[in-house]
């Protein structure tokens, strides 16, 4: 059931709370450090302040995969709200600064007493290639509590991100997020992440997106990953089959939409030179949710998804750093 009460916000992303610690460095500095170049891993606090300590000078940015998601739409012009926590501390401080003033509606309880604000340590090689390492403090305190379900209610999308499969007390937040959701008529999206979060779900990702799935985004990694093959095409009809609307990203290849026998494929927006490719996944899910939530279709709201991915690239930082919105008239595209 799709409700027919107007929403007052576009998308409403759940998800981990973090400030990004993005530094360069080479190959041979993965492996000193035992690292396995484009992974995600999770690390303890001390393991952080090491590689920390390690690391060469870099920048420090708001993050997240979902609130990287929510700034995007921000950018575009969009609704946006987000749900996740951080802590009474300088990193939380710099994170809910940042995404309100993306226009971002943020106001999650933050953890007293507990953890700090997590962060993730992104070593970027020199061809934009990032293995993130992630200590994910009050980040993973995020409970089914902290769902404001007048806020889901009221935003067209729920997006949720596979991160939240990691932690149990998350686990729970994102399954809470999905039924008030679906409860209230609106669509729930999921991200798969990472490759390594579908290894370690593969199981429980799938019994969710059957069951409480709308719309998926993955990337082409993580869709052969999900159903254990190597056939592109095998992979995203299964996904397809499954849910009213899945999305692929291809890399330079750009993406494919499928939704029901609707198939279109999007090239990618050219870049001069890769710098970062770190929120290149969450940017596209800026645009094409905010597409979708729109009324847009699939190709349109794809080809916003791929002009929001090429902006993130050519720069540091998961964020953009220009107008979304500008952008997007500059290339004929309207919202």
């Amino acid at each position: 059931m799709t409700s027919t009460t107007p929403h007052t916000h576009d998308v409403c992303a759940v998800g981990n709370a973090i400030v990004d610690v993005l530094s360069p460095c080479d190959d041979a500095f993965l492996s000193a450090q035992g690292l396995t170049p484009g992974s995600m891993s999770l690390i303890d606090e001390a393991q952080g302040a090491a590689l920390y300590d390690a690391m060469a000078a870099g920048i420090e940015a708001s993050g997240g995969s979902a609130g990287n998601t929510v700034a995007g739409v921000g950018s575009f012009g969009g609704r946006a709200a987000y749900i996740g926590k951080v802590a009474p501390d300088v990193l939380g401080g710099v994170f809910s600064h940042d995404i309100r003033a993306a226009g971002v509606h943020f106001d999650t309880p933050e953890l007293v007493g507990g953890a700090g604000t997590g962060r993730c340590l992104i070593n970027v090689t020199g061809d934009g290639q990032r293995t993130m390492c992630t200590f994910l403090g009050a980040a993973n305190q995020l409970d089914a509590s902290d769902i404001d379900t007048d806020l889901i209610a009221a935003s067209a999308i729920v997006y949720l991100e596979g991160y939240l499969f990691d932690p149990a007390p998350a686990r729970a937040a994102f399954e809470a997020a999905a039924a008030a959701a679906h409860a209230s008529g609106r669509k729930v999206a999921i991200t798969l992440s990472d490759t390594f979060v579908v290894a370690r779900w593969r199981a429980e990702l799938l019994a969710f997106i059957e069951a409480s799935a709308d719309i998926v985004l993955a990337n082409e990694a993580e869709l052969g990953a999900l159903f254990e093959t190597e056939d592109f095409d095998a992979a995203a009809a299964k996904l397809a089959s499954m849910v009213e609307v899945a999305a692929v990203t291809r890399g330079p290849e750009g993406s494919v939409v499928i939704s029901g026998d609707d198939r279109v494929a999007v090239a990618a927006y050219p870049v001069a030179k890769v710098v970062d490719t770190t929120g290149a996944g969450d940017q596209y899910a800026a645009g094409f949710l905010l597409g979708l939530a729109r009324g847009l279709t699939l190709e349109q709201s794809a080809r916003l998804g791929s002009l929001a991915a090429s902006e993130v690239i050519a720069h540091w930082g998961p964020r953009p750093m220009v107008s979304l919105a500008d952008l997007a008239r500059e290339h004929g595209l309207t919202l």
